[in-house]
């Protein structure tokens, strides 16, 4: 069944982009341009994710988020031009599940989108899966990749694949939080105590590497997804 996603934006050019972007990556997509257009909306359909601008003409978004979060177990992804960390804090404790800034990157908004409804389903629907050892938390599935973290080893299909102890310290660090956005500081302290002379460089330069070893077009990465302003995320399935 075709998640159906929400986007509520009084900019036409950008919600036009969002709305193109998402039908043609197969979601039906529905738009609107104020809070009441978005409660008209819900009222008619099924929706699984709303996409809020914080921004919109004669309403608060902050609060339109408090509001849906009252009624509903509703994804909810913050939209917004503002850079204040106090608007994301603030939307996060109204209960929005994620926030992205203007300009953001459409693949990273996919990312995010994708691994919400993920989430939303999962909760939904757990899945017990009699193949995989629950009691072995040590052991990272992801895609066609398995890294088992106690014997710092990484294979693709079987296949093992060698790590750097830098490199595995990021991975460790990165897949022990997945989908969640971990600035360069906190990585570097992370990993700093396997790294000389560590800086943001470090960082940077790690995830290039690891692309190149593991992503299958290092230039549009899947696993290790930048988010622009903010550091990196760990998008693994």
């Amino acid at each position: 069944m075709t998640n159906h996603v929400l986007v509520v934006e009084d900019d036409e050019v950008t919600r036009s982009k969002l709305v193109g972007y998402f039908q043609n990556e197969g979601y039906t997509v529905s738009e609107a341009e104020s809070g009441e257009e978005m409660h008209a909306i819900l009222q008619q359909a099924p929706i699984d994710l709303v996409m809020l601008d914080i921004n919109l003409p004669g309403s608060d978004g902050l609060m339109l988020t408090r509001e849906l979060r009252g009624q509903s177990d509703i994804g909810i992804i913050l939209v917004t031009g503002r850079t204040d960390n106090i608007d994301k804090i603030v939307g996060l404790e109204m209960g929005a599940d994620d926030y992205v800034t203007k300009p953001f990157e459409l693949r990273e908004l996919l990312v995010r989108v994708k691994n919400l409804l993920w989430r939303i389903s999962r909760a939904k629907n757990p899945v017990v899966d009699e193949n995989v050892d629950d009691s072995n938390e040590n052991i990272v599935r992801f895609s066609e990749w398995t890294f088992d973290i106690q014997r710092r080893a990484l294979s693709r299909d079987g296949v093992p694949v060698k790590l750097t102890k830098a490199e595995y310290e990021l991975l460790v660090a990165l897949s022990s939080h997945p989908n969640q956005v971990l600035t360069r500081d906190r990585i570097l302290n992370m990993i700093s105590h396997r790294v000389d002379a560590p800086n943001d460089r470090t960082i940077d330069v790690l995830i290039r590497r690891m692309r190149a070893k593991m992503e299958h077009d290092p230039k549009n990465p899947q696993i290790f997804v930048t988010v622009h302003g903010e550091g990196y995320m760990f998008a693994g399935d």
